[in-house]
Parts: C-alpha cells; sequence; structure tokens
C-alpha cells in the first residue's frame, strides 16, 4: 500500500526536525571541544580553518596511525590552553 504524499510530507519535516536537532547538539560538541583546544584565541581566516579541520577528519576517517589517539597530555576540563575556555 502507497503512502499518500501528505504523510510522506510529515515524515520529512519530522525528519528534518530531527537532523536540525542532531547537527545542532553536534555543533555545539564540537564548539566547546575547539574552545578548550585553543581555537577561540587563534585569528585565523574561515576557510583556512575548515580546510585545516578537512585535513583532521581525513585522517581520522583513514584510520591513520594515531587516528583516536592524543597526541598530547590531555586538558583538564576548564583548564583551557590560552584564555578561550567557555564562560
Amino acid at each position: 500500500m502507497r503512502k499518500p504524499s501528505s504523510k510522506i510530507r510529515e515524515e520529512i519535516a519530522r525528519l528534518q526536525d530531527q537532523l536540525k536537532t542532531a547537527e545542532t547538539r553536534e555543533a555545539e560538541r564540537i564548539g566547546r571541544l575547539a574552545l578548550r583546544a585553543g581555537l577561540g584565541d587563534i585569528e585565523i581566516e574561515d576557510n583556512e580553518l575548515i580546510t585545516v579541520l578537512e585535513e583532521v577528519a581525513a585522517r581520522f576517517r583513514k584510520g591513520g596511525p594515531r587516528a583516536g589517539k592524543p597526541t598530547s597530555a590531555p586538558v583538564a576540563p576548564g583548564a583551557a590552553a590560552g584564555s578561550g575556555g567557555e564562560a
């Protein structure tokens, strides 16, 4: 049995809401981590930062030799590098 187009539209709207919520949650997480890493204090053009972040993402997707392993000692919560921590 086929779904009527109105039901499909409702399902699409529901899925779009779920997607928006998931993207917001992911963006907030990445933003908090970026601030803890001190990226808030660095003056860098958005395009350059995007390029570098794409390179990092590619490294982790490939499962490179250090993927998933910290490159230095972990930063304690609230002890962000520089003064770019969350207020």
